[in-house]
């Protein structure tokens, strides 16, 4: 298999690697740290949100992908970012 893969050796470090770099570094020094970073919570979900969750879950009519195709704008902007930032070209009513 060929692992050569140009366009993602350019793509920049993932940013939560980064900031987990900086903080184990940080806390190696002795500082404190307050992590505001991904948002993982630190307390068990509250008992009627899973209830409301599992009730979601079991109904037939969430089984499915959504029918829209997306905000045409939107698509069209996706693409344009991709095109100026990496250079590709996705088409935005078809890939987008």
């Amino acid at each position: 298999m060929n692992d050569d893969f140009p366009r993602i050796r350019r793509l920049p470090e993932y940013i939560f690697a980064i900031t987990n770099k900086l903080k184990v570094e940080a806390r190696a020094r002795g500082e404190d740290i307050i992590d505001f970073g991904m948002g993982n919570p630190d307390q068990p979900t509250p008992e009627h949100i899973v209830e409301k969750l599992v009730e979601a879950a079991r109904r037939s009519d969430t089984h499915r992908y959504s029918t829209s195709r997306g905000i045409p704008r939107l698509r069209r902007a996706i693409s344009n970012w991709y095109k100026n930032r990496f250079d590709v070209d996705i088409d935005a009513e078809t890939e987008a």
